[in-house]
């Protein structure tokens, strides 16, 4: 059974597969007639919709499941929960606080559980974010790829699909907020180049792509006040991505605090492709979805 609970349960040549899926117009009809579960304990307008119309692009039927549905953990294991939508499901999808749960539910190996965002990865938005800088650039043509933020899941998985493919990159956070050392580990081991700095002109100096995301995210309000002091120097601006290479790309993930991790300059400029990403999102869970079932779904 294979499973999508970070980029690297892909391998290199299976990631290019993927993007390569993502790229046909044509939707072969893999899920015809068949369910796809989706689980939702953090809310998320993107992941719901581009998830939704992948499927339904593909012949199966999406079903919106809400953490109140089924209790997980609290009227029934998450073991359980995944043996029952088995039952009903040719893929569970699910966006969860815990990665762990995602593990546990991937453990039970009955049917492929892809991950929709944790606490730890986000591997689905690699996958567009990939594809975007596939169409954009060409990945073969990417010298590198800057982060400037929180080293987060987005970060994470980013950094390690960038690694994957050979492209170098580059991140820059303000002190505490950076990649572990088991992160930068994972990220090298990968295959890439990584820099770490906590100036976020050298990680963008010549860089072809330019990434950020918010500095608050979800479950993390309580900390806001205290990111918005952190990461006060970390703004990208019109005078930060002159840095970058005269094809430089600005990228973030969405939902965007305009005037805090980025200028609406920026984000409205040329150089923007968050709207081609935010579209890619559906491209790239349709190719992920067509590859799962060539690897695991029967005729």
């Amino acid at each position: 059974m294979r499973h999508l609970l970070e980029i690297d349960d892909l391998n290199p040549s299976e990631l290019k597969k993927v993007i390569a899926l993502s790229l046909a117009e044509a939707s072969p009809k893999v899920l015809n007639a068949k369910g796809v579960a989706l689980i939702f304990e953090k809310p998320s307008g993107r992941t719901r919709n581009s998830m939704e119309m992948a499927v339904n692009q593909l012949g199966g039927h999406p079903v919106y499941i809400q953490p109140e549905e089924l209790g997980i953990d609290v009227r029934e294991t998450a073991e359980d929960v995944v043996r029952v939508m088995a039952c009903y499901h040719a893929v569970l999808a699910a966006r969860v606080f815990d990665h762990g749960r995602l593990e546990r539910m991937a453990a039970i190996d009955v049917m492929p559980i892809v991950n929709l965002l944790s606490d730890e990865a986000h591997p689905m938005q690699a996958l567009a974010d990939l594809l975007t800088m596939e169409q954009e650039i060409g990945l073969r043509d990417i010298d590198r790829v800057a982060y400037v933020g929180d080293a987060n899941n987005v970060w994470r998985s980013l950094a390690i699909g960038c690694s994957m493919l050979g492209i170098e990159t580059s991140v820059a956070s303000p002190p505490g907020y950076g990649p572990s050392d088991l992160d930068v580990e994972r990220v090298l081991s990968a295959g890439g180049k990584l820099t770490v700095t906590s100036d976020p002109i050298e990680a963008v100096q010549g860089s072809d792509v330019v990434y950020t995301d918010v500095w608050t995210s979800m479950g993390q309000e309580s900390e806001r006040s205290a990111r918005l002091d952190a990461f006060g120097q970390y703004r990208v601006d019109a005078a930060l991505m002159s840095r970058a290479s005269n094809r430089s790309l600005f990228m973030h993930c969405l939902p965007v605090h305009r005037g805090e991790e980025v200028t609406n300059e920026v984000i409205e400029g040329p150089r923007s492709k968050v709207f081609v990403q935010a579209e890619n999102r559906m491209h790239s869970a349709r190719g992920l979805l067509v590859w799962l079932a060539q690897q695991v779904m029967p005729a």
